[in-house]
């Protein structure tokens, strides 16, 4: 009887816990596999929308500001010469403008999402991709422009730009050769420009944008899987960080930034991708799972997982609904948790991501029909 009264006494205050939580407002959960009504993706989104466009007004506010710090520099030693030589180049124009790298970062990748969705065919894998994509491009213009603001440098072409008029033992410091911006001569705004060199804002914009695509490739692509891939797919993965290499190379030859800015700049953008990536997908390295976009409210169990067949590649059953994803699902020892069967001693019993199978056929080898070819 005691127990029976203990028991009866336990499910009251499960009850009344459970009615307490129904009266608050459940997040809303999309089903990953239908496309949304305008209104449920508003609601869903309407937090980045707001944050990005936040974000993006204070990036502006802090792009038109002047240099933050009072910089010193030299200029010439006692004898006339030139202290630093390395930033007297002349000022050219850019080989690559601001602008069209950002554009690049952008276009190109939302480009490639899009043709990737005529096998993938999943409202929100493209919507995950275009969403990760602005996560990565924005944090990097905000984190670079406050970098560039409080921190900056003197551009190659500072001195050219800033026209000094000074006279030996009129600076300060050792031997009076230091100076600050008040012995520029030169048109402001092109000196306010001159001052902020570090980050190189072209190298992180490409390669926030172009090492996101790289990532997005690899999954969709399944390059780095559980089967030999054609040559072609390694190709395409890198083909992104070459594009970004090349703009942020290109700011050496133009002389618009020293080496070290580029090389801050590739640093920042890649982590701001890689960051951005692994918020909309549910992994960057494993290969199983690296292609599954993320629900917002629901968590990820990995087995059975809506969208797991949303890749563009084809091969060792890739992509196929009926194909050979070990979603067999099994009960765990207490009898509640459901997963996986793990295969290939990786996380034996515990695993609760897709594993892959072989493919059916005679032999070790899968059929080589048109289906299977990339």
């Amino acid at each position: 009887m005691g127990l029976a009264s203990h028991f009866q006494r336990t499910n009251a205050t499960d009850s009344a816990s459970t009615t307490g939580s129904h009266a608050r407002k459940d997040p809303l959960v999309m089903n990953m596999s239908h496309r949304p009504t305008f209104g449920q993706w508003i609601k869903v989104t309407w937090i980045d929308l707001v944050t990005m466009a936040i974000m993006g007004m204070i990036g502006l506010a802090v792009f038109k500001a002047h240099p933050a710090p009072s910089r010193s520099f030299p200029i010439y030693f006692q004898n006339g010469e030139i202290v630093y030589p390395q930033f007297a180049y002349p000022m050219r124009n850019e080989i690559v403008p601001i602008w069209a790298a950002t554009v690049l970062a952008l276009v190109v990748p939302v480009s490639i999402f899009l043709i990737c969705q005529i096998r993938v065919r999943s409202f929100w894998d493209l919507n995950n991709a275009i969403i990760g994509l602005s996560y990565s491009l924005l944090t990097t213009a905000i984190f670079q422009v406050i970098l560039k603001w409080l921190i900056g440098g003197l551009r190659p072409h500072f001195l050219t730009v800033c026209k000094p008029s000074v006279q030996q033992g009129t600076g300060n410091g050792l031997q009076q050769i230091m100076y600050d911006r008040r012995v520029c001569t030169g048109n402001q705004n092109e000196i306010d420009d001159s001052l902020e060199s570090f980050p190189s804002g072209h190298s992180t914009a490409a390669f926030s944008g172009f090492v996101f695509l790289f990532l997005y490739l690899n999954a969709k692509l399944k390059v780095w899987s559980n089967y030999h891939p054609a040559m072609w797919k390694l190709i395409a993965i890198y083909a992104p960080i070459l594009g970004a290499t090349l703009i942020a190379g290109a700011l050496t030859i133009d002389e618009y930034h020293n080496w070290y800015d580029c090389l801050a700049g590739a640093i920042i953008g890649t982590v701001m991708a890689f960051s951005a990536y692994r918020m909309v997908y549910a992994s960057i390295w494993d290969w199983r799972i690296n292609h599954i976009p993320l629900n917002r409210a629901g968590p990820f169990n990995g087995a059975g997982t809506e969208l797991e067949h949303a890749v563009f590649t084809r091969q060792a059953g890739w992509g196929v609904a009926s194909g050979h994803l070990g979603a067999k699902q099994h009960v765990a020892d207490d009898g509640q948790q459901s997963g996986v069967v793990a295969s290939e001693g990786y996380d034996q019993g515990n695993s609760s991501a897709p594993v892959r199978e072989p493919m059916g056929g005679t032999g070790n080898h899968a059929r080589a029909d048109s289906e299977n070819i990339v």
